[in-house]
């Protein structure tokens, strides 16, 4: 089973005065890349919320957001009524107005309203905690289906190789048929006598290195293994990232040995489905 990096996850808590909304989203990364939007008063739970997420996500660009509103009487903001007497006091020596008109002008000076710091009631950071941890298993269900989707796309990508190769399989003898009638017509067109065994040597030489043998079965093996890992039980995108290069090398060997246009074109057809396997496995977790 694997998983997507792409998901999104959200809950929200309500208060008696406040509206709590947790929101994360995360998209493919080679680590995790955590961003964390946390009002003021929240700030030294930071790092026990981000610990939170790392052990669940483990990898992606994370954006965790936690966002307040209130809903209720209570507010943290109070007016500093002695600043703001004062400033009425010093504006009226030099604006004649009425107490109102003072009054408008007095509370847009700076200070003229206090924010006092709330503490954290362990209580209700609690329910914050739970409420993460709803967040956290919408966004692993999420990543989840995305991974379904690929791994569909997967199998049906490395079943297309699997046939390619099959056919690369059926045409190859035909292949190594076509390279030994060009090395004789090679030969005859030099209207020479040539010593047959000497010849027969020459070709075996040239047999060999245009022998793909050792590429379809190693070819053949890293489809398997491709496969065999995809439907373990952990999501390794990195594991399957190695293995398609190593794919990727067998496929590269047999379009260099392949001299044979209609192998080559088989071989530019696999290359396409790999590459497709390749940008989908940057999403892989």
């Amino acid at each position: 089973m694997i998983k997507s990096m792409t998901g999104f996850g959200k809950s929200i808590l309500q208060l008696p005065t406040k509206k709590i909304t947790i929101e994360v989203k995360s998209l493919n990364s080679k680590n995790l890349d955590l961003n964390a939007r946390i009002p003021s008063q929240y700030r030294e739970k930071e790092l026990e919320m981000r610990n939170t997420i790392a052990k669940k996500l483990a990898r992606g660009k994370v954006d965790f957001g936690l966002y307040v509103e209130a809903t209720g009487e209570e507010t943290s903001n109070k007016v500093n009524e002695a600043i703001v007497k004062e400033y009425m006091r010093q504006l009226s020596n030099v604006h004649e107005g009425d107490t109102i008109e003072l009054l408008k002008m007095a509370v847009r000076m700076p200070d003229a309203l206090k924010t006092e710091r709330e503490q954290i009631d362990e209580q209700e950071f609690n329910a914050i905690k739970n409420e993460l941890t709803k967040a956290l298993t919408a966004i692993e269900d999420y990543r989840i289906d995305e991974g379904k989707a690929l791994e569909k796309d997967f199998n049906i990508r490395v079943k297309n190789i699997s046939e390619l190769l099959d056919k690369v399989i059926q045409i190859d003898p035909e292949r190594m048929e076509a390279v030994r009638e060009r090395l004789h017509k090679a030969v005859s067109d030099l209207k020479e006598e040539v010593d047959q065994n000497r010849f027969e040597q020459e070709l075996i030489y040239y047999l060999e290195k245009f022998d793909i043998t050792e590429e379809k079965v190693r070819l053949a093996n890293h489809l398997e293994y491709f496969t065999t890992t995809l439907n373990s039980s952990d999501s390794n995108g990195k594991k399957l990232g190695f293995i398609t290069q190593e794919i990727g090398r067998e496929i590269n060997t047999i379009g260099s040995k392949s001299n044979y246009a209609s192998m080559q074109q088989l071989v530019v057809q696999m290359k396409d489905e790999l590459e497709k396997i390749k940008e989908q496995l940057l999403n892989v977790l």
